[in-house]
């Protein structure tokens, strides 16, 4: 389990969340600000909001009055309706950070994401506490405790992020040509398995620590670049067996940086 101590960086105003891998590589993530969560709820609300206007379009072929179907509803009704409207985003939210590694198509547009504060990613019960909390963070109107809260943590974490125990963080363009080998200090390929130098350690341990959160076509390109960076040794077959699956490759890599060690 990744273990996370926030700190304000020294050398720059934005605050950062940093993380320890259990082989004791230093990761530092720059966490989302007020203005990238408030832009990425723009978009949120904004896809919502066209979605329930499609709807009422729709509604309006099947009902001649559609307002006069509302005002019609019974105290009852009104609130079960509200309360569904809710759901909505609720639900929107909730699924959408679950199965999309932390990220919402706003989140997605802004770089930004959801992880827990230890690094990790987000599952159902922090994703689903921190958006129910979306009521009280709303409160009174436009997210005005959020945003006070927000700017009264280090971490920029309004309430549901508290009490979910999760952050935001900046998405930071990956450095491929670092997972490449240059071909000048390119091992022979029948070449004995050699020692990883610390950087190759490093570096190895870096992309494991994130690996769950990439792309499938990016995670399988990096561990592929790193294999062949690291696995010069093997033969067409073994390396063939090693990039069979992403499991294979990342269980290939883990040996390799512990025996670097």
């Amino acid at each position: 389990m990744l273990r996370a101590r926030p700190r304000m960086s020294t050398s720059a105003p934005a605050p950062h969340l940093d993380v320890a891998t259990p082989e004791r590589v230093a990761l530092t993530l720059p966490v989302a600000g007020i203005g990238y969560r408030c832009l990425a709820w723009l978009v949120d609300a904004s896809l919502l909001f066209a979605v329930w206007v499609a709807l009422y379009f729709i509604v309006t072929l099947l009902l001649a009055d559609v307002l006069g179907a509302l005002q019609a509803l019974s105290g009852v009704g009104q609130t079960l309706l509200a309360l569904g409207l809710f759901a909505t985003q609720w639900l929107y939210w909730t699924l959408a950070e679950v199965f999309f590694h932390g990220q919402t198509v706003g989140k997605r547009v802004l770089g930004i994401r959801v992880v827990r504060v230890d690094g990790s990613p987000v599952g159902v019960f922090e994703s689903a506490v921190r958006n129910i909390c979306r009521v009280l963070d709303f409160l009174p109107v436009l997210y005005a405790t959020g945003c006070i809260t927000m700017l009264l943590t280090r971490q920029h974490r309004r309430l549901g992020d508290l009490l979910a125990g999760t952050v935001l963080v900046r998405e930071e363009a990956i450095n491929l040509d670092a997972y490449t080998t240059p071909a000048a200090e390119r091992p022979a390929p029948n070449a004995a398995e050699r020692p990883l130098s610390t950087e190759e350690v490093e570096l190895v341990l870096a992309f494991l620590s994130r690996a769950r959160n990439l792309e499938p076509e990016v995670r399988k390109r990096l561990g592929t670049r790193l294999v062949d960076r690291v696995g010069a040794h093997l033969s067409d077959a073994e390396r063939a067996a090693v990039l069979r699956s992403a499991d294979a490759t990342e269980t290939f890599l883990r040996v390799r940086a512990r025996a670097g060690h």
